[in-house]
């Protein structure tokens, strides 16, 4: 099979299912979506470009912003590595204003890169040349601290230390940060969440946003152990929320990596499904951060190997049909506009 009949092949799956959309009308920013050529293995090789998310911001929904999130994208193929990833901001800088130039473009307006914390107080330099790149719309760095044991789970991309979130370098690198008045965006697995308790703890002045529920696997050594997890991961999530300076996005769920095995179905996951599988995890994160503290992301294309992005937003729509249109406005709209500064 070649790589075009299996794009295609993968494309009319995703598009078995395809729904009504919910309340076409209400604002959106949807604070997190990568984009990449094809070589991410999270993707399933498949390529996310700018046309390929204006095309789903396009589908239904009224996204009127997004923010782009760090994935190794662009980086410069030369000099120290320490600098490399700050090609990825000047490649998104040149997709936003190249994309000005097209009509229906997706309007990314904010961007989330990479600097190393492990740099400790050094990496205010590679800081600094982010925000002169990024032109203003350079918010913020995520390091994503993904590790495990288990040689059957993937640690993430940035190669991560084991305790990272206690290692002294990376500590002195998060108070550059908060020097500079930028956020942190979070990425780990389940049983990391309470060492992002004790880190946030520490930093109290530094904006963490906590993505996709702390990572709880389901996969590897996790597989079937779904109620044992969701059990500590509930304590674990409360405790985290007693921390005013953190945030929490909703969603990143459907990921291979949790083990829900959407992608392995006939047809792409319907909201309906989405909620009677996820509905606890949304439900507990919004109870113990409220309504001011979350936002609703679509973590595309990751999650698009289970789910088509006007579905996953209706899924979104259908969990707080019963809200205010107040807090549904934050939820969807106001909360990302402000934690992120766009």
């Amino acid at each position: 099979m070649t790589i075009n009949d299996k794009h295609k092949r993968y494309y009319d799956w995703l598009a078995l299912v395809k729904e009504e959309i919910i309340d076409p009308e209400l604002p959106i920013i949807d604070p997190h979506h990568h984009l990449w050529n094809g070589d991410n293995q999270l993707a399933g090789s498949f390529p996310y470009l700018i046309e390929h998310l204006s095309e789903d911001t396009n589908s239904g929904h009224n996204i009127v912003g997004t923010i782009f999130m760090e994935c190794a994208q662009g980086y410069y193929q030369e000099g120290e590595d320490k600098y490399k990833p700050i090609g990825e901001t000047e490649y998104v800088m040149k997709i936003i204003k190249d994309a000005k130039k097209t009509s229906n473009s997706a309007n990314i307006i904010g961007i989330i890169s990479f600097a190393d914390l492990m740099l400790g107080s050094k990496v205010k330099d590679i800081l600094n040349q982010h925000i002169l790149i990024g032109e203003g719309l350079f918010k913020g760095i995520r390091h994503a601290a993904g590790w495990d044991q288990s040689n059957e789970i993937h640690n993430s991309h940035s190669n991560p230390i084991k305790n990272i979130y206690y290692d002294p370098s990376f500590r002195k690198g998060a108070e550059e940060l908060i020097k500079l008045n930028l956020t942190f965006d979070s990425w780990h697995y389940h049983n990391q969440i309470s060492d992002l308790s004790i880190f946030a703890k520490d930093y109290p002045e530094l904006t963490i946003i906590h993505d996709h529920f702390g990572g709880p696997l389901g996969v590897g050594p996790y597989q079937g152990k779904k109620q044992e997890i969701f059990k500590k991961w509930k304590d674990d999530i409360s405790q985290l929320s007693e921390n005013k300076n953190v945030h929490s996005k909703l969603g990143g769920l459907a990921m291979p990596v949790n083990g829900w095995n959407f992608h392995k179905q006939d047809k792409p996951a319907t909201s309906d499904q989405i909620i009677e599988m996820h509905y606890d995890y949304y439900l507990h994160t919004i109870e113990c951060f409220g309504v001011d503290r979350c936002m609703f992301e679509s973590n595309f294309p990751v999650d698009r190997r289970s789910i088509s992005y006007h579905v996953l937003w209706n899924a979104f729509k259908k969990m707080v049909s019963n809200y205010s249109n107040e807090d549904k406005n934050k939820l969807f709209f106001q909360n990302a506009k402000d934690i992120y500064g766009v």
